[in-house]
């Protein structure tokens, strides 16, 4: 079995020449070797890959991986032939099934090729010199369509299609924009990023049924995260207010495009509801915009029978308008109706706040979402805790903190303890191990030595607890166990000078459990009773 592995970015480069090289037939030929188990002696030299093929005869192919329109091959075939074709496969192999993906550059060599239906030879040429550039004028659903043309045929097959699809997009698409004003250039970046997202939702609804769908909607997912920081960096980079004064007809055709995106409810892999309302708190400067749009929004929220999904993201939507105007508690009012509320769908006015230093502000919110928290993943829950620390940091008491905290238990166990060993109360940390029947053994040394140094003594129900729960469960490895933890109980007694009160707990201990007979035994072994 193939043995070498290229780097991954090399990989992708390939993915995207083959479709460009190949034929359909001549590049399943060279899956069918590969299969057959043809390729050998593959190795890397310098930037490229070079192989041996069985056909009629052995052929030597180069595989370049800086420039693949170099590759070669020693067989006597007028461009790229199977043998090449074959040791992409074999070099495919370590990512993915290379069936599956046969199949992808299969689709993308007919889409490349697919003349236009019923079209004459002087249509398709015109059709075909309209889609080589968008214009700049012309309006977004122009540009998605023209976006939609140049990834016709594209689908997912294997786990790096959707990777794949990103980065290629981000290569090809924005060059198309490089002489535009830079108004116009910026919301065209926009909706680049806009038509991934649309895309990898659209990946992700056609491969759910598939017995790879797992894979796939992994992949979807981390892709969505990407646009969605893409995007994130993009409109920050923008004076959006400024975009709308400038462009006023593409803003608003934006917006509205947007709006049938992110208000549908769907399952989807893109947070529609982040984007939707990022985008619009930076328009607040846009009074007469965002009065149409919750006119739309208060008309759609006045249908009855919607989806509970729908009805929700129209429900946050409108919401949010309340909050650009500085109405927090009508915007509470509308979120206590949503059917099915998600503490992470306002981490972004946690977000915001935070960076604008507005901790009253974060109380507020961090207060409202206290009670859907507890049912919250461990994800969310954890950025929850986080948000609230950073905020307890520059408040006057950290005593609500500790309240929250104690009152989520024991999912907010270890952020408790982190702050209990921070703040130096270790009265209080040791209490929160003995509730919680946490031997020592199972603790950080650091932690406990931090304890030891400040008041040795606050150890000492922590290990009397310990040993004694594992000297009930009875066997020879429990009982070594707490040997274990009476030898560093008999060092801490020690220490504090109170070797008295040792020997009457150790001689208490052995008479409490005088019936275990190996138990007594481990405790002559270590000569502490005779």
């Amino acid at each position: 079995m193939l043995k070498l592995q290229i780097p991954k970015n090399r990989m992708n480069y390939l993915i995207k020449q083959i479709p460009l090289h190949f034929d359909a037939a001549v590049l399943e030929q060279g899956w069918e070797y590969y299969h057959k188990g043809r390729v050998a002696d593959v190795d890397l030299k310098g930037t490229s890959i070079q192989s041996t093929v069985a056909g009629k005869r052995l052929h030597n192919t180069t595989v370049n991986l800086e420039n693949f329109q170099d590759s070669s091959c020693s067989c006597s075939f007028d461009g790229f032939c199977q043998h090449i074709g074959a040791t992409f496969f074999s070099l495919y192999a370590p990512y993915g099934r290379p069936e599956l993906l046969l199949q992808q550059l299969k689709q993308q060599i007919f889409a490349r090729k697919k003349p236009l239906r019923g079209a004459s030879p002087a249509q398709e040429r015109k059709e075909a010199a309209k889609a080589t550039k968008p214009e700049e004028a012309a309006l977004p659903a122009d540009w998605h369509r023209f976006f939609e043309g140049r990834f016709h045929g594209f689908s997912i097959s294997h786990q790096h299609s959707i990777e794949t699809f990103y980065d290629s997009a981000l290569e090809s698409l924005p060059g198309f924009a490089a002489d535009w004003k830079s108004s116009m250039r910026e919301i065209y970046m926009l909706h680049i990023v806009l038509f991934m997202m649309r895309k990898i939702e659209q990946f992700y609804q056609e491969t759910k049924s598939s017995y790879l769908s797992y894979y796939h909607e992994n992949g979807c997912k981390i892709a969505a995260k990407n646009c969605e920081d893409k995007l994130a960096q993009l409109t920050q980079g923008m004076d959006l207010n400024a975009s709308f004064a400038a462009e006023p007809k593409h803003m608003l055709a934006t917006l509205k495009m947007l709006g049938e995106f992110a208000l549908q409810g769907k399952d989807s892999p893109i947070d529609w509801l982040f984007v939707y309302r990022f985008i619009w708190w930076r328009l607040s400067a846009q009074t007469t915009a965002q009065k149409e749009e919750i006119q739309r929004l208060d008309a759609l929220l006045s249908k009855k029978d919607q989806p509970a999904k729908k009805k929700d993201a129209l429900i946050a939507a409108r919401a949010h308008f309340h909050i650009i105007q500085g109405d927090t508690d009508s915007a509470f009012k509308l979120l206590e109706l949503l059917a099915h509320p998600h503490a992470k769908d306002y981490f972004l006015y946690l977000n915001y706040y935070y960076n604008d230093q507005q901790w009253n502000d974060m109380l507020v919110w961090l207060r409202w979402l206290f009670k859907s928290i507890a049912q919250a993943n461990h994800d969310d829950f954890r950025t929850f805790c986080q948000y609230w620390l950073d905020t307890t940091k520059h408040l006057e008491s950290d005593s609500e903190w500790v309240q929250v905290m104690e009152s989520l238990l024991p999912r907010s166990y270890y952020y408790y303890t982190a702050y209990l060993l921070q703040t130096k109360r270790y009265r209080q940390w040791v209490d929160l191990q003995l509730a919680n029947r946490i031997s020592p053994l199972n603790l950080y040394t650091l932690e406990l030595k931090a304890i030891e140094e400040h008041d040795a003594a606050l150890l000492l129900p922590l290990y009397h607890q310990a040993a004694e729960r594992a000297v009930l469960e009875k066997n020879r490895a429990s009982y070594k166990t707490a040997v274990r933890l009476l030898k560093k109980l008999h060092s801490i007694y020690k220490q504090l000078g109170q070797n008295d009160r040792w020997e009457h707990y150790v001689y208490r201990l052995a008479d409490k459990f005088s019936r275990l007979r190996a138990f007594q035994e481990e405790l002559k072994k270590g000569k502490w009773i005779r």
